[in-house]
Protein backbone atom coordinates (compact mmCIF):
# COMPACT_ATOMS: atom_id res chain seq x y z
CA UNK A 1 0.00 0.00 0.00
CA UNK A 2 1.44 3.32 -0.66
CA UNK A 3 0.00 7.07 -0.63
CA UNK A 4 -1.50 6.97 -4.06
CA UNK A 5 -2.97 4.02 -3.77
CA UNK A 6 -5.08 4.94 -0.28
CA UNK A 7 -6.06 8.26 -2.20
CA UNK A 8 -7.39 6.52 -4.87
CA UNK A 9 -9.38 4.25 -2.57
CA UNK A 10 -10.67 7.38 -0.50
CA UNK A 11 -12.65 8.58 -3.78
CA UNK A 12 -14.46 5.22 -4.28
CA UNK A 13 -17.21 3.94 -2.84
CA UNK A 14 -17.70 1.67 -0.35
CA UNK A 15 -18.32 -2.15 -1.38
CA UNK A 16 -17.80 -5.88 -0.89
CA UNK A 17 -13.92 -5.34 -0.75
CA UNK A 18 -14.16 -1.80 0.86
CA UNK A 19 -15.14 -0.67 4.22
CA UNK A 20 -14.57 3.06 5.63
CA UNK A 21 -14.68 3.18 9.43
CA UNK A 22 -14.80 6.13 11.16
CA UNK A 23 -12.72 3.71 14.65
CA UNK A 24 -12.44 0.96 15.59
CA UNK A 25 -12.75 -0.33 19.44
CA UNK A 26 -10.04 -3.09 20.30
CA UNK A 27 -10.53 -2.70 23.94
CA UNK A 28 -13.54 -3.82 24.46
CA UNK A 29 -15.09 -8.06 23.65
CA UNK A 30 -17.75 -6.55 21.27
CA UNK A 31 -15.29 -4.28 19.40
CA UNK A 32 -13.23 -7.35 18.56
CA UNK A 33 -15.97 -9.12 17.62
CA UNK A 34 -17.28 -6.82 14.84
CA UNK A 35 -14.04 -6.03 13.56
CA UNK A 36 -13.43 -9.50 12.96
CA UNK A 37 -16.43 -10.20 11.89
CA UNK A 38 -15.96 -7.58 8.96
CA UNK A 39 -12.60 -8.52 8.41
CA UNK A 40 -13.83 -12.28 8.26
CA UNK A 41 -16.76 -10.88 5.58
CA UNK A 42 -14.21 -8.66 3.47
CA UNK A 43 -11.98 -11.72 3.03
CA UNK A 44 -14.71 -14.17 2.37
CA UNK A 45 -16.06 -11.44 -0.43
CA UNK A 46 -14.62 -12.31 -4.33
CA UNK A 47 -12.79 -9.83 -5.66
CA UNK A 48 -9.21 -10.04 -4.36
CA UNK A 49 -7.56 -8.00 -1.99
CA UNK A 50 -9.62 -5.81 0.35
CA UNK A 51 -9.10 -2.99 2.47
CA UNK A 52 -10.39 -1.61 6.08
CA UNK A 53 -9.48 1.80 6.29
CA UNK A 54 -9.75 3.73 9.44
CA UNK A 55 -10.21 7.12 10.03
CA UNK A 56 -12.51 8.12 7.33
CA UNK A 57 -16.65 9.07 7.93
CA UNK A 58 -18.18 6.24 5.71
CA UNK A 59 -21.20 8.58 4.36
CA UNK A 60 -18.96 11.98 4.03
CA UNK A 61 -15.41 10.22 3.16
CA UNK A 62 -14.32 13.37 5.26
CA UNK A 63 -10.75 12.92 6.54
CA UNK A 64 -11.78 12.49 10.52
CA UNK A 65 -8.15 10.70 11.75
CA UNK A 66 -7.68 7.99 14.18
CA UNK A 67 -7.93 9.73 17.76
CA UNK A 68 -5.38 8.77 20.35
CA UNK A 69 -7.60 6.81 22.66
CA UNK A 70 -8.49 4.35 19.34
CA UNK A 71 -5.10 4.09 18.15
CA UNK A 72 -3.68 0.31 17.51
CA UNK A 73 -0.98 -1.50 16.17
CA UNK A 74 -0.41 -4.56 13.44
CA UNK A 75 0.33 -7.26 16.03
CA UNK A 76 -3.03 -5.72 18.19
CA UNK A 77 -4.64 -6.71 14.69
CA UNK A 78 -2.97 -9.78 13.72
CA UNK A 79 -3.85 -11.01 17.53
CA UNK A 80 -7.32 -11.00 17.16
CA UNK A 81 -7.36 -11.87 13.48
CA UNK A 82 -5.77 -15.19 15.12
CA UNK A 83 -8.01 -15.73 18.01
CA UNK A 84 -11.18 -15.44 16.69
CA UNK A 85 -10.83 -16.32 12.76
CA UNK A 86 -10.29 -19.72 11.15
CA UNK A 87 -8.13 -20.33 9.88
CA UNK A 88 -6.51 -16.86 10.53
CA UNK A 89 -6.44 -14.19 7.90
CA UNK A 90 -3.85 -13.05 6.34
CA UNK A 91 -3.24 -9.29 6.38
CA UNK A 92 -1.50 -5.96 7.08
CA UNK A 93 -1.76 -2.82 8.87
CA UNK A 94 -0.28 0.41 7.24
CA UNK A 95 -0.23 3.66 8.80
CA UNK A 96 -0.67 7.70 6.62
CA UNK A 97 -0.37 10.97 7.46
CA UNK A 98 -3.14 13.04 5.46
CA UNK A 99 -4.05 16.70 6.46
CA UNK A 100 -1.50 16.34 9.54
CA UNK A 101 -3.86 13.35 10.36
CA UNK A 102 -3.39 9.33 10.82
CA UNK A 103 -5.42 6.96 8.83
CA UNK A 104 -5.03 3.26 9.12
CA UNK A 105 -5.33 0.50 6.21
CA UNK A 106 -5.51 -2.85 7.02
CA UNK A 107 -4.89 -4.58 3.69
CA UNK A 108 -6.86 -8.16 3.53
CA UNK A 109 -5.49 -10.20 1.20
CA UNK A 110 -7.09 -13.27 -0.76
CA UNK A 111 -5.94 -16.17 0.80
CA UNK A 112 -6.43 -19.88 -0.30
CA UNK A 113 -8.34 -21.17 2.92
CA UNK A 114 -11.76 -19.67 2.38
CA UNK A 115 -14.22 -19.17 3.77
CA UNK A 116 -13.33 -18.29 6.69
CA UNK A 117 -14.87 -18.61 9.82
CA UNK A 118 -15.35 -17.05 13.18
CA UNK A 119 -14.52 -19.29 16.02
CA UNK A 120 -17.34 -18.32 18.54
CA UNK A 121 -20.11 -18.53 16.70
CA UNK A 122 -19.23 -20.60 13.79
CA UNK A 123 -20.95 -18.27 11.04
CA UNK A 124 -19.67 -17.42 7.98
CA UNK A 125 -19.79 -14.02 6.67
CA UNK A 126 -19.79 -12.19 3.50
CA UNK A 127 -20.04 -8.73 2.19
CA UNK A 128 -23.07 -7.53 0.32
CA UNK A 129 -22.84 -4.35 -1.20
CA UNK A 130 -21.21 -2.06 1.74
CA UNK A 131 -23.08 -4.44 4.47
CA UNK A 132 -22.29 -7.49 5.98
CA UNK A 133 -24.08 -10.62 5.98
CA UNK A 134 -23.92 -14.48 6.68
CA UNK A 135 -22.78 -16.60 3.79
CA UNK A 136 -25.99 -18.59 2.01
CA UNK A 137 -25.86 -22.05 2.03
CA UNK A 138 -24.81 -22.25 -2.14
CA UNK A 139 -22.40 -19.26 -0.92
CA UNK A 140 -20.79 -21.59 1.15
CA UNK A 141 -20.72 -24.94 -1.21
CA UNK A 142 -19.46 -22.98 -3.95
CA UNK A 143 -16.28 -21.33 -1.49
CA UNK A 144 -16.10 -24.90 -0.29
CA UNK A 145 -15.38 -26.45 -3.44
CA UNK A 146 -13.39 -24.09 -5.35
CA UNK A 147 -10.83 -23.14 -2.64
CA UNK A 148 -10.10 -26.76 -0.67
CA UNK A 149 -11.30 -29.09 -3.70
CA UNK A 150 -14.53 -30.65 -2.12
CA UNK A 151 -15.85 -33.11 -4.73
CA UNK A 152 -19.15 -31.36 -5.13
CA UNK A 153 -20.56 -34.13 -7.24
CA UNK A 154 -20.31 -37.40 -5.00
CA UNK A 155 -22.64 -35.35 -2.31
CA UNK A 156 -25.52 -37.55 -1.85
CA UNK A 157 -29.33 -36.26 -2.56
CA UNK A 158 -31.77 -37.66 0.48
CA UNK A 159 -34.75 -37.23 -1.73
CA UNK A 160 -33.68 -39.53 -4.34
CA UNK A 161 -32.91 -42.96 -5.04
CA UNK A 162 -31.28 -45.99 -7.98
CA UNK A 163 -34.64 -45.77 -9.72
CA UNK A 164 -34.12 -42.31 -10.87
CA UNK A 165 -30.84 -43.76 -13.16
CA UNK A 166 -31.09 -44.52 -16.49
CA UNK A 167 -29.53 -47.75 -16.58
CA UNK A 168 -29.14 -47.79 -20.26
CA UNK A 169 -26.48 -45.01 -19.24
CA UNK A 170 -24.97 -46.57 -16.56
CA UNK A 171 -24.65 -50.17 -18.52
CA UNK A 172 -23.13 -47.88 -21.39
CA UNK A 173 -20.81 -46.00 -19.16
CA UNK A 174 -19.39 -49.51 -17.22
CA UNK A 175 -18.98 -51.17 -20.80
CA UNK A 176 -16.67 -48.18 -22.01
CA UNK A 177 -14.57 -48.91 -19.36
CA UNK A 178 -14.33 -52.47 -20.17
CA UNK A 179 -16.67 -53.56 -17.19
CA UNK A 180 -19.87 -55.87 -17.25
CA UNK A 181 -22.64 -54.77 -14.58
CA UNK A 182 -25.14 -57.87 -13.15
CA UNK A 183 -27.52 -57.80 -10.29
CA UNK A 184 -24.64 -59.16 -7.48
CA UNK A 185 -22.22 -56.21 -8.25
CA UNK A 186 -24.45 -53.42 -9.38
CA UNK A 187 -24.62 -51.30 -6.28
CA UNK A 188 -20.58 -52.01 -5.60
CA UNK A 189 -19.92 -50.75 -8.92
CA UNK A 190 -22.61 -47.86 -8.51
CA UNK A 191 -21.20 -46.96 -5.03
CA UNK A 192 -17.53 -47.61 -5.92
CA UNK A 193 -17.78 -44.86 -8.59
CA UNK A 194 -19.74 -41.84 -6.64
CA UNK A 195 -22.97 -43.02 -8.89
CA UNK A 196 -24.81 -43.81 -5.77
CA UNK A 197 -23.91 -43.02 -1.59
CA UNK A 198 -24.67 -44.92 0.60
CA UNK A 199 -27.07 -43.88 4.00
CA UNK A 200 -25.21 -45.38 6.76
CA UNK A 201 -28.57 -45.40 8.80
CA UNK A 202 -30.43 -47.28 6.90
CA UNK A 203 -28.46 -48.83 4.07
CA UNK A 204 -30.09 -48.00 1.44
CA UNK A 205 -28.95 -45.64 -1.44
CA UNK A 206 -29.34 -41.92 -2.49
CA UNK A 207 -28.23 -40.51 -6.32
CA UNK A 208 -25.14 -38.30 -6.20
CA UNK A 209 -25.27 -34.95 -7.85
CA UNK A 210 -23.28 -35.99 -10.52
CA UNK A 211 -24.48 -39.22 -10.89
CA UNK A 212 -27.97 -37.83 -11.32
CA UNK A 213 -26.62 -34.88 -13.82
CA UNK A 214 -24.98 -37.45 -15.73
CA UNK A 215 -26.95 -40.98 -15.83
CA UNK A 216 -30.74 -39.44 -14.91
CA UNK A 217 -32.89 -38.39 -17.59
CA UNK A 218 -35.10 -37.24 -14.34
CA UNK A 219 -33.00 -35.29 -12.73
CA UNK A 220 -34.78 -31.98 -13.10
CA UNK A 221 -36.96 -33.60 -9.92
CA UNK A 222 -34.05 -33.42 -7.89
CA UNK A 223 -31.88 -30.80 -9.59
CA UNK A 224 -34.45 -27.76 -11.16
CA UNK A 225 -31.39 -24.99 -12.15
CA UNK A 226 -29.74 -28.40 -14.35
CA UNK A 227 -31.36 -26.71 -17.50
CA UNK A 228 -30.44 -24.98 -20.60
CA UNK A 229 -32.78 -21.77 -21.32
CA UNK A 230 -32.48 -20.32 -25.36
CA UNK A 231 -34.53 -17.52 -26.49
CA UNK A 232 -34.37 -16.39 -29.63
CA UNK A 233 -34.97 -12.11 -30.31
CA UNK A 234 -35.79 -10.92 -33.78
CA UNK A 235 -35.22 -7.21 -34.53
CA UNK A 236 -37.95 -6.26 -32.62
CA UNK A 237 -36.98 -7.73 -29.59
CA UNK A 238 -39.97 -10.70 -29.77
CA UNK A 239 -38.70 -14.09 -27.92
CA UNK A 240 -39.12 -17.22 -28.52
CA UNK A 241 -37.86 -19.46 -25.35
CA UNK A 242 -36.94 -22.81 -25.31
CA UNK A 243 -35.85 -24.71 -22.01
CA UNK A 244 -33.69 -27.71 -22.44
CA UNK A 245 -33.40 -30.58 -19.29
CA UNK A 246 -32.69 -34.25 -19.01
CA UNK A 247 -29.32 -35.61 -18.35
CA UNK A 248 -26.46 -33.76 -19.15
CA UNK A 249 -25.53 -35.57 -22.65
CA UNK A 250 -29.06 -34.84 -23.43
CA UNK A 251 -29.02 -31.13 -22.94
CA UNK A 252 -26.03 -30.72 -25.36
CA UNK A 253 -27.50 -32.92 -28.06
CA UNK A 254 -30.65 -30.85 -27.94
CA UNK A 255 -29.48 -27.76 -27.47
CA UNK A 256 -27.04 -28.39 -30.75
CA UNK A 257 -30.02 -29.06 -32.62
CA UNK A 258 -32.18 -25.82 -31.64
CA UNK A 259 -29.09 -23.56 -32.45
CA UNK A 260 -28.50 -25.15 -35.59
CA UNK A 261 -32.24 -25.33 -36.82
CA UNK A 262 -32.39 -21.30 -35.33
CA UNK A 263 -28.97 -19.78 -36.62
CA UNK A 264 -28.29 -19.33 -40.73
CA UNK A 265 -26.13 -21.80 -42.25
CA UNK A 266 -23.83 -19.03 -43.03
CA UNK A 267 -23.38 -18.28 -39.83
CA UNK A 268 -20.29 -19.95 -37.68
CA UNK A 269 -22.10 -22.39 -35.21
CA UNK A 270 -18.93 -24.42 -33.90
CA UNK A 271 -17.74 -21.35 -31.34
CA UNK A 272 -21.30 -21.01 -29.86
CA UNK A 273 -21.96 -25.25 -29.48
CA UNK A 274 -17.92 -25.01 -27.52
CA UNK A 275 -19.28 -22.50 -25.29
CA UNK A 276 -22.33 -24.20 -24.41
CA UNK A 277 -20.26 -27.41 -24.20
CA UNK A 278 -18.40 -25.75 -21.54
CA UNK A 279 -20.95 -24.10 -19.52
CA UNK A 280 -22.55 -27.38 -19.15
CA UNK A 281 -19.18 -29.07 -18.29
CA UNK A 282 -17.84 -26.88 -15.90
CA UNK A 283 -20.75 -24.21 -14.36
CA UNK A 284 -20.97 -24.10 -11.09
CA UNK A 285 -24.07 -26.40 -9.61
CA UNK A 286 -24.36 -24.88 -6.25
CA UNK A 287 -25.87 -22.14 -7.81
CA UNK A 288 -29.36 -23.49 -7.18
CA UNK A 289 -31.64 -20.85 -8.55
CA UNK A 290 -29.54 -20.37 -12.02
CA UNK A 291 -29.22 -22.06 -15.43
CA UNK A 292 -27.72 -21.74 -18.28
CA UNK A 293 -28.83 -18.76 -20.51
CA UNK A 294 -28.50 -18.20 -24.62
CA UNK A 295 -29.60 -15.48 -25.83
CA UNK A 296 -29.40 -15.03 -29.76
CA UNK A 297 -30.17 -11.64 -30.90
CA UNK A 298 -29.36 -9.72 -33.96
CA UNK A 299 -26.87 -8.28 -32.81
CA UNK A 300 -25.24 -10.46 -30.48
CA UNK A 301 -25.17 -13.86 -29.31
CA UNK A 302 -24.50 -14.56 -25.46
CA UNK A 303 -24.06 -17.56 -23.71
CA UNK A 304 -24.47 -17.20 -19.77
CA UNK A 305 -22.55 -19.94 -16.89
CA UNK A 306 -23.39 -19.60 -13.32
CA UNK A 307 -20.33 -19.60 -11.48
CA UNK A 308 -17.18 -17.83 -12.62
CA UNK A 309 -13.68 -18.91 -13.80
CA UNK A 310 -11.71 -20.36 -11.10
CA UNK A 311 -8.49 -18.18 -10.68
CA UNK A 312 -8.58 -16.48 -13.73
CA UNK A 313 -5.32 -15.46 -15.51
CA UNK A 314 -4.74 -14.12 -19.12
CA UNK A 315 -1.47 -13.98 -20.61
CA UNK A 316 -1.28 -12.60 -23.80
CA UNK A 317 -5.44 -12.42 -24.29
CA UNK A 318 -5.46 -16.12 -23.56
CA UNK A 319 -7.15 -17.52 -20.57
CA UNK A 320 -5.54 -20.43 -17.75
CA UNK A 321 -7.93 -21.29 -15.47
CA UNK A 322 -8.72 -24.32 -13.50
CA UNK A 323 -11.51 -26.70 -14.31
CA UNK A 324 -14.82 -27.07 -12.55
CA UNK A 325 -16.58 -30.33 -11.86
CA UNK A 326 -13.54 -32.75 -13.27
CA UNK A 327 -15.67 -35.70 -12.40
CA UNK A 328 -18.15 -34.97 -14.39
CA UNK A 329 -16.00 -34.30 -17.80
CA UNK A 330 -14.30 -38.10 -16.99
CA UNK A 331 -17.91 -39.52 -17.34
CA UNK A 332 -19.41 -37.22 -20.15
CA UNK A 333 -15.71 -37.81 -22.19
CA UNK A 334 -16.46 -41.46 -21.58
CA UNK A 335 -20.17 -41.35 -22.76
CA UNK A 336 -19.57 -39.32 -26.01
CA UNK A 337 -19.21 -41.09 -29.05
CA UNK A 338 -18.47 -37.56 -30.99
CA UNK A 339 -15.37 -37.04 -29.23
CA UNK A 340 -16.47 -33.62 -28.64
CA UNK A 341 -15.18 -33.03 -25.15
CA UNK A 342 -11.68 -34.68 -26.08
CA UNK A 343 -10.25 -33.03 -29.02
CA UNK A 344 -7.37 -31.29 -26.60
CA UNK A 345 -8.13 -27.39 -27.97
CA UNK A 346 -8.49 -24.43 -26.75
CA UNK A 347 -12.15 -23.50 -26.55
CA UNK A 348 -11.12 -19.77 -25.83
CA UNK A 349 -9.14 -19.61 -29.20
CA UNK A 350 -12.20 -21.74 -31.31
CA UNK A 351 -14.41 -18.79 -29.93
CA UNK A 352 -11.94 -16.18 -31.05
CA UNK A 353 -10.73 -17.60 -34.41
CA UNK A 354 -14.39 -18.27 -36.02
CA UNK A 355 -14.93 -14.88 -36.08
CA UNK A 356 -12.05 -12.94 -37.56
CA UNK A 357 -13.01 -10.17 -39.64
CA UNK A 358 -16.63 -10.83 -38.78
CA UNK A 359 -16.41 -9.35 -35.24
CA UNK A 360 -15.03 -9.38 -31.93
CA UNK A 361 -16.05 -11.96 -28.85
CA UNK A 362 -16.04 -11.02 -25.55
CA UNK A 363 -15.37 -12.95 -21.91
CA UNK A 364 -17.15 -11.86 -19.28
CA UNK A 365 -15.61 -13.48 -16.01
CA UNK A 366 -17.48 -11.88 -12.85
CA UNK A 367 -17.04 -12.76 -9.81
CA UNK A 368 -18.52 -10.75 -7.60
CA UNK A 369 -21.92 -11.59 -10.05
CA UNK A 370 -20.32 -15.56 -9.90
CA UNK A 371 -21.19 -15.91 -13.85
CA UNK A 372 -18.71 -16.20 -16.92
CA UNK A 373 -20.00 -14.97 -20.14
CA UNK A 374 -19.37 -15.09 -23.71
CA UNK A 375 -20.76 -12.81 -26.10
CA UNK A 376 -20.35 -13.42 -30.08
CA UNK A 377 -21.19 -11.11 -32.94
CA UNK A 378 -24.97 -11.38 -33.61
CA UNK A 379 -26.53 -12.98 -36.77
CA UNK A 380 -26.95 -9.67 -38.51
CA UNK A 381 -23.54 -10.29 -39.66
CA UNK A 382 -24.90 -13.06 -42.21
CA UNK A 383 -26.62 -9.91 -43.76
CA UNK A 384 -22.81 -8.91 -44.67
Amino acid sequence: MDRRKLMTLIKQEEGIKLDFKQKIDISSDSGKKELAKDICAIANSKGGRGYLIVGIEDKTKKIIGIDKDYIFSEEQIQQIVASRCETPIPIKVDFFEIEKKYIGVITIYDGQQKPYQIRENGAFYIRRGSTTDVMRKEELLSAFQENLNIVLESFPLIRSNISALNMNLVNKYFQKKGIIINDENKEFLLESASIIVRDGDSDNYFCSLGGLLVFSDINYLYIPNNIVTIRVLNKEGIEETVVISGNLMNIIDESEKKINEILPNEYPKKPILEALKNAVLYRDYTHINRGIDVVIGYKSIEVMSPGNLLYPKVYQNNFSYLKRNIWLYEKMITLDDDKRFSQGVDGFNIMKKAFYGKGRVKFVNSRIEGIFKVIFPGWSICEN
